[in-house]
This record gives C-alpha cells, structure tokens and sequence, in this order.
C-alpha cells in the first residue's frame, strides 16, 4: 500500500460561487476515477446584510469562505480545482495550508490505527518527501469587479474581540476575561448537525445578556460527511464506528474562523480570539515526517500564519489565544472562581442531548469523565453545568479505574488533588498515576509554546493581572529548567508582539 492508492478522485471543484447580502454558497463537484459525478452545496448564513457582489472585496472573501473544507482533501485526488476570487496571497496561502494539512493527514490519520480506514488501507508505506499533496492545485479566477475599497470602509479598532465561540470553556474564559478590559462580541458558527448541541446553551445566554452576540450559519458538517461517503477507502459503516477521531479530515477550526471573518471586517473588530491552551502547540516527527500531532489549527502556529494572511490581505487583524500559558486545569480553575455565571452554561461533550429545551452533556464519554474530574478536583459541582449526581458518581468510579485524555502532568496532577482531596477512590491505579505537577497550576512561558511575542501589547497587563490571582505564580523555561519569574512591568514589555502593525 503506497500513498498513491488513496488518491481516489479524479477532482474535486468548488465552483458556481454565489454572493447574496445574506448568504454565500459554492457547488463542490466530484468527479470519480470512473467518470461518474457527485455534487452538493457549501453555504455560509447570516442575519444581517453583509455582502456585496458587486464588490472585489466581497466576493474575495467569499471565495476563501467556501474553499476551507476542500483543503482536507489534498491527498485524495488528481485535481483540486478552485473557481473563484482569489488573488496572489489566497492562492499562496492555499497552497501552503493544503500541503500542511496533506502531511498532518498522513502522519495522524493514515499512519496511525484509523478504525475508518478500510483493512486493505491499513499498511501503508511512505517515506519522507519534498512534497505530500498528490493533488495538482488549480485556480480558476473570475473577471473581478473594479471596486478598489477597503472591506466595509470600516478600520479595526484593536479594543474590540472577535471571539469564536462555543460552549465550550475556552470560548467562556475568553469571553468572561475580555469582558473586564474590553468589547467582546462572541460570534458563534452554527455547524449542522449536532455539533451544535455543546454550544446551545451558551448562546442563548449570550444571545439574552451580551448585545453583541452574533451567528453565523454552515453547513460544512453535511460536506464533510458526504466527502467521507465518496472516499473508497473510508469503510461504508463509517458512521456507525465510536472513535474519538474524525475519520481523515484535520482543517476545520478555519472552516469556522472564515465563517467569522466577515462580522469581525464589518464591525471593524481588532482582534480575532481563539481559545486554545499550552498543550495545543506541539511537534513531532513520525517516519521521519514533521507535524503537529492533529493539532496545527489549535497551535500558535496556526495563530500567526493567519495573522500574517490577514496583514497581507491589509485588513490588519491580529489573530491569538490568550490561554497559551495555562493548562486546561487552571482555566477551568479560573472559570469555575472567577466567571461560575458564565460555566454554568458549559457543555464539553460531543453527545450532548436536548431535554426540556436545555442542552445536558452525555455524562458517559471521556470528556465528560474528565470535565467531571477536574471541576471535583477543583472543589467545584459538576451539577452547576447540568451533570446530575449519578453521572458524577459514575464518571468518578470510572476515573478510579481508567485515565483521562491529557498530557501525563495534566493527569498525574489532576489525580494527585482528587486524592488529596478524597474526591477519589485511593487504590493502586491511582496512586500509579497521582503525582504532584506544581506548574500545572502555574503560568508558563517558554520559546515554543507560550511566549509573549504571539501576544499584542494591549492584552498583557489586564490579562495577566487577572490570571495572577489564581494561578499559582508563573515560571518561565531557561536552559530546560522551569524558574520562578515575575510577572512584573518589565517582563511583561520585555517582547514586543510580532505583527504589531
């Protein structure tokens, strides 16, 4: 089995673009080795009147709206054709993204027990090489219109958030921070299908208690199955498989950040927030190929590379999380002492059902074991965000005999406060894996994960004062030693922010 045999498409293209003030939508075609085809629709709804056809602007970021989902599919066909508005910075950046994505595919979906992949797919042999994607990627251009005008005639005003969110408690840490130093406007994208669910309560909230909450509507969900159900190699079952794991796709938070884009350009929105923590940024080598474990769209990579295409598209965004420092413990931490309005609306489960017209979590998955375990260790209720006590009691027996889902410090020290706190039963598994991990409670630095160069001047001070007051002190990497520092004025101005415009 070679990389060769998965290219199953002749093409994929998105084509037959659509502009309408509320809507945007494109055709994705296949066409299979056999010649026969297969189409649907990809669509982007709003509330209000955003784009303008008329307009080369608009119909630019249209085109780089409707092209995200196809960008997974590099590896797969001969051709990935694009029709559309793109100039040269879309083109490269496609390109790029494509070929970054063709290898986190390879090395994290392909080379790895994929329980989707058919068995004849299962040993695959590759070795390292220049390049990954297997598609030749075409632009089409259309005939643009002659509007020259800045998006909306409106200039970012760096004291206001775009914030992509969910309900997840990432989304609501940012939201609750920026709140006290800032203009936040949480923009939610409604995924079809049930994706959904875990951000519904959230956005009624905000929908009732922050006038600038808005949505946004796509249907790529739909396009992603029906892409999985047109690739040979995926199992004809698919959708019957229980894994934690999509099936190959890996470029999705941008399916969402484009989705966002054109209400942060309308509101003249500064900064465009992401919520990913610590242990999001990471490279690894497999077969001798580097990635980024599945985990580019959540790394400050993935942060920059954008801020660097919005700066050269001259709509002057700077794009970040500003969780980089902490693990996912201590902003649950902050969440639950600081902002407990704002987590009593946070639903981290992808099996989240409706009853009485309220979203409650699965209870059963691993990462509702694990929300359960950490808000425990914490000294906090699960039953705040809509566990009841059988579920808790359950998920807490279960944590006694099977581990969670987070890098080995994360999960050691989230056993060690169970146990210390008796929270937990005290047994030889536990033990095994309970020990303390000071600098999960602490606000890291260091030159690859969380430095304050990926982070704008304007956000430290406010932040960072925040933060101090739960975390556990801060401590900075030199030499490969962790060491006490203070987050002092000078360290804090110590870097100046990359893309400072």
């Amino acid at each position: 089995m070679t990389l060769k045999d998965f290219v199953v498409l002749k093409s994929l293209r998105v084509h037959k673009l659509e502009v309408k003030p509320k809507r945007v939508s494109a055709t994705y075609e296949i066409v299979h080795k056999d010649g026969s085809t297969a189409t649907n629709v990809l669509f982007y709804t709003y509330n209000a009147s955003i784009f303008n056809k008329n307009k080369r602007e608009d119909l630019n970021l249209a085109s780089m709206m409707v092209a995200q989902v196809a960008m997974n599919y590099g590896l797969f066909c001969n051709e990935l054709i694009f029709e559309g508005h793109y100039d040269k910075t879309d083109q490269e950046f496609i390109k790029n993204m494509v070929e970054n994505t063709s290898r986190e595919i390879l090395t994290n979906k392909l080379l790895i027990d994929n329980p989707f992949l058919k068995e004849n797919y299962r040993n695959l042999k590759v070795e390292n090489q220049e390049r990954y994607t297997q598609a030749k990627i075409i632009f089409v251009n259309e005939v643009l219109p002659s509007s020259t005008s800045y998006f909306n005639g409106v200039k970012p005003n760096m004291d206001k958030y775009a914030i992509l969110s969910s309900g997840g408690k990432d989304s609501l840490l940012s939201y609750g921070l920026i709140k006290e130093f800032g203009e936040p406007h949480p923009i939610f994208v409604n995924e079809a299908g049930r994706h959904w669910f875990t951000a519904v309560n959230a956005y009624r909230y905000f929908k009732e208690n922050e006038p600038n909450t808005d949505k946004a509507w796509c249907n790529s969900d739909r396009i992603f199955n029906w892409m999985v159900k047109n690739l040979a190699f995926i199992k004809p079952n698919y959708a019957s498989i229980r894994a934690d794991i999509y099936p190959v796709r890996l470029w999705t938070v941008s399916v969402f950040l484009f989705g966002v884009l054109p209400l942060a350009l309308k509101k003249g929105l500064g900064n465009v927030i992401v919520g990913d923590e610590y242990d999001t940024t990471e490279r690894k080598t497999t077969n001798g190929i580097s990635h980024y474990s599945a985990l580019y769209d959540q790394s400050k990579f993935f942060d920059n590379a954008l801020t660097r295409y919005y700066q050269k598209k001259g709509w002057n965004l700077y794009q970040y999380s500003m969780l980089r420092s902490m693990s996912e413990l201590l902003i649950m931490k902050v969440l639950l002492k600081r902002y407990p309005a704002l987590q009593k609306h946070q639903t981290s489960c992808h099996a989240a059902h409706e009853k009485d017209k309220h979203m409650y979590p699965c209870g059963n998955c691993e990462k509702c074991r694990r929300i359960i375990g950490m808000i425990t260790a914490l000294d906090g209720s699960p039953v705040n965000c809509g566990y009841n006590p059988d579920q808790i009691a359950k998920a807490l027996v279960q944590l006694a005999n099977h581990s969670v889902k987070q890098i080995g410090s994360d999960a050691a020290h989230l056993y060690h406060l169970l146990l210390k706190n008796g929270k937990l039963e005290n047994n030889a598994f536990t033990q095994k894996l309970a020990k303390a991990h000071p600098r999960v409670m602490q606000l890291r630095f260091d030159n690859e994960r969380s430095t304050l160069e990926d982070m704008p001047e304007h956000v430290r001070n406010p932040l960072f004062n925040i933060l101090s007051e739960y975390s556990d002190g801060a401590v900075i990497k030199k030499e490969k030693e962790w060491v006490h520092q203070d987050l002092n004025e000078k360290f804090l101005n110590s870097l100046p922010y990359k893309y400072t415009l």
